[in-house]
């Protein structure tokens, strides 16, 4: 098993957010590049559940994560608050279309 990290540019070390699963930062990259939408949404969700907010920005840009919002609503778990807040709010500010 890789070795947790908080470096997300090591492709080889296990992002600190994986903690029960080994999976590396660049197979974490590849599986959101190559996954069905339902697998992505799930990867995205636990991405955004378990990291840092600013660390989700190193994976997916805003303008997506709004884009597929709904789809993503059901697997933030205890952090869907937050991100209904933060999308909203740039949303309301024209941050986002």
């Amino acid at each position: 098993m890789a070795h947790l990290t908080t470096d997300l540019t090591d492709p080889q070390g296990r992002p600190y957010f994986l903690w029960d699963e080994d999976r590396t930062t660049g197979e974490f990259r590849r599986a959101l590049a190559t996954a069905s939408p339902p697998e992505r949404y799930r990867l995205l969700g636990k991405l955004m559940r378990e990291a840092r907010d600013s660390d989700v920005w190193r994976f997916v840009t805003p303008q997506e994560v709004w884009a597929h919002f709904e789809a993503l609503r059901p697997f933030l778990g205890r952090r869907r608050a937050f991100w209904e807040y933060l999308l909203g709010a740039w949303h309301r500010d024209g941050v986002l279309p």
